[in-house]
């Protein structure tokens, strides 16, 4: 039995007395108990592979920031990690891959991982948190789009072009075909056993969709996005989350997934009168919680009058920024929990 099943109702299209309120990255770097537990350790990845450790920082914003819904500390390259191309997380810089993706026998060499096998550290994170949580809050999974995932396999690092990996889909698209197969049926398993460990919503985060023109992004992306949404809707509330593709909502729409997850620089009107009966996520702009206090509780307000008219669960347009003022954070939720739009 969940006691706020705010956030869960509203991922399931249901009317909600106020609408619920979470945060891309509200576990990590704004919060000073994560930067005390993150001292002690020798990098993000023992983190993220110690279950006890990313179950504790998972429900951490649950006591400080008391959100509506907990979402699992993880990374979403731990699915290139678990079908053998592993990465290390550079301080300072970010993600780095030794070896990428160039071949047909690179891919070939890749397995689609076995979730128990080789990502069960996150489910046994999972099954911590949730024993932890004791149904305070619905618990999100959730997984890179295969597309992200490719553009970092083939790229090696982020990158403000990903000019290799873009150039992959044109050069060789029946090898980013393959490579993207082996990515998505890999991601169904993991999130299909992410839900099996306690995940009642699961998102996909396509973190550089807006890099792709939009008939790319259909061939390239959305169709495997489909595939994960086709296979998880029967199981729980699917979030798709594409950064920057605000041309593709109209396909997102026929998608099989519940919710739609906006970015700052979408107009949450414009994406209602195409999204349907589909509930909306987001979208107020990180950077408006540099504000004042009354400066965020007025750029709330404002953000919650553009979603009237349908399903809304309230977040920022992308994740929190690790230097934002936690108590700005804190005005952000409350603003959104006194909110009777």
């Amino acid at each position: 039995m969940i006691k706020n099943d705010l956030y869960l109702r509203a991922a399931r299209g249901e009317t909600t007395e106020r609408t619920p309120v979470w945060l891309m990255r509200q576990a990590g770097r704004i919060l000073p108990e994560y930067r005390a537990l993150r001292a002690r350790l020798s990098g993000f990845k023992e983190l993220v592979e110690t279950p006890e450790l990313a179950a504790e920082v998972t429900i951490q914003p649950i006591d400080a920031l008391d959100v509506d819904a907990a979402i699992i500390f993880s990374d979403i390259l731990v699915v290139p990690d678990a079908m053998g191309l592993p990465y290390e997380m550079v301080e300072a810089r970010g993600p780095l891959f030794p070896n990428v993706i160039k071949t047909a026998a690179d891919v070939d060499k890749l397995r689609v991982a076995d979730p128990e096998e080789h990502l069960g550290y996150v489910l046994e994170a999972l099954r911590i948190t949730k024993r932890a949580l004791n149904g305070r809050v619905p618990l999100i999974g959730f997984a890179g789009a295969p597309w992200t995932i490719l553009a970092y396999m083939v790229e090696g690092h982020g990158s403000k072009t990903f000019s290799k990996a873009r150039g992959m889909l044109y050069r060789e698209p029946a090898l980013a075909h393959r490579l993207l197969e082996k990515i998505t049926a890999t991601t169904i398993a993991y999130l299909q056993a992410q839900v099996a460990a306690g995940a009642q919503v699961v998102q996909v985060f396509d973190s550089w969709a807006g890099i792709l023109p939009p008939a790319h992004y259909a061939e390239f992306s959305t169709r495997y996005i489909g595939q994960i949404c086709a296979a998880l809707s029967p199981l729980v509330p699917v979030t798709v989350f594409a950064k920057g593709a605000w041309w593709a909502v109209e396909d997102f729409a026929a998608l099989p997934c519940r919710t739609i997850g906006l970015d700052w620089n979408q107009d949450p009107a414009a994406v209602r009168r195409v999204a349907g009966d589909k509930t909306l996520q987001g979208n107020l702009d990180p950077c408006a919680l540099y504000g004042t206090r009354d400066q965020v509780r007025a750029a709330t307000q404002a953000m919650l009058r553009q979603f009237a008219g349908g399903p809304h669960i309230a977040n920022l347009g992308h994740g929190v920024y690790p230097d934002t003022d936690p108590d700005n954070v804190r005005v952000f939720v409350d603003t959104v929990k006194e909110w009777r739009g």
